[in-house]
């Protein structure tokens, strides 16, 4: 006889077996690559302290993902300069778990493997939990609130805020699926991603009037964006890197990331809007890729749905 516990433990393991609404979405963040100086240390720490499994090992790195899905590609460059926070590039990359419980699973695992976080943030509509690579790219695992909890106003934009995560509240809801042995949830994808640039009104034109997302919040420093309801697919600061130019070649960080979707986005016309504000685009497996005013290099590509 199935009991309540029984029922309680099945329920978390089919929400964490599941892709959230985020994932859902008819433009959703899909993957990334970063250039990095060491690709074997990369790929063990993101092993080992996210739950990425390693898909493919190549000449020039190594592709890490969950699941069966790609979410991570590492380019090893040795002689690549180190990114500079100055400049546009990559602020941190967020790792989304399916639920509350599967955050604090791998709290325990993050403290259980020695991680330091450097900050954590409880952003109302999300609580995340912060730390870096070993090459300094900035990370995030969160799990989302449930959407009725998010507060919109008229004009459709969410209320973010930042705030400490009770710790103790997360620690308390762990499965103990945390200790040794930890893998990440099949569930996890990449929520979102998190930009430096110069400029928040020029991220604004082309990430939302050309590629197609909706603004959903801005705050003094920062600007937030999504599809199909979500809080934030991408955000875009100016912390560090206010007035900045376009992005040095030859650094190490952020390479590329990309957007999937579906068939309710209509790529074409989006495509068409970037080539006619002057961004040229050139053809990638699966879609195309453009630069955004920092020379960030963008993709949309179309969503494997066998793997999502």
């Amino acid at each position: 006889m199935q009991t309540s516990t029984d029922r309680s433990d099945d329920l978390q393991a089919t929400a964490s077996n599941r892709p959230t609404n985020a994932s859902r979405t008819p433009l959703r963040m899909s993957a990334y690559a970063l250039a990095v100086r060491d690709a074997g240390r990369q790929a063990a720490f993101y092993e080992r302290v996210v739950g990425l499994q390693v898909q493919e090992r190549t000449s020039e790195g190594a592709v890490l993902g969950n699941a069966g899905v790609p979410l991570l590609r590492l380019i090893e460059r040795p002689g690549a300069h180190p990114d500079d926070p100055k400049g546009a590039g990559l602020h941190h990359l967020a790792f989304l778990m399916p639920t509350r419980a599967d955050l604090a699973d791998w709290y325990a695992h993050a403290r259980e493997a020695g991680l330091t976080l450097s900050r954590t943030g409880d952003h109302h509509v999300n609580e995340a939990l912060y730390f870096d690579d070993p090459e300094g790219n900035g990370c995030e695992c969160y799990a989302d609130r449930p959407a009725s909890h998010w507060q919109w106003d008229g004009d459709r934009k969410v209320y973010i805020t930042t705030d400490p995560v009770d710790l103790e509240s997360l620690k308390a809801e762990a499965t103990g699926r945390g200790s040794s042995g930890w893998r990440a949830p099949r569930g996890l994808r990449i929520g979102h991603i998190n930009l430096r640039v110069g400029d928040l009104d020029q991220a604004d034109r082309f990430y939302c009037a050309l590629v197609g997302l909706d603004h959903t919040c801005r705050r003094p420093i920062m600007t937030f964006m999504a599809n199909g309801g979500y809080h934030h697919h991408m955000a875009a600061n100016i912390l560090t890197s206010a007035g900045a130019g376009r992005r040095e070649e030859g650094q190490a960080g952020l390479d590329w990331f990309a957007f999937e979707h579906d068939d309710r986005f209509d790529a074409a016309a989006a495509r068409q809007r970037i080539e006619r504000a002057g961004f040229p685009v050139q053809e990638v497996d699966g879609g195309f890729e453009a630069r955004d005013p920092w020379g960030l290099r963008v993709r949309l590509v179309r969503a494997d749905e066998n793997g999502r």
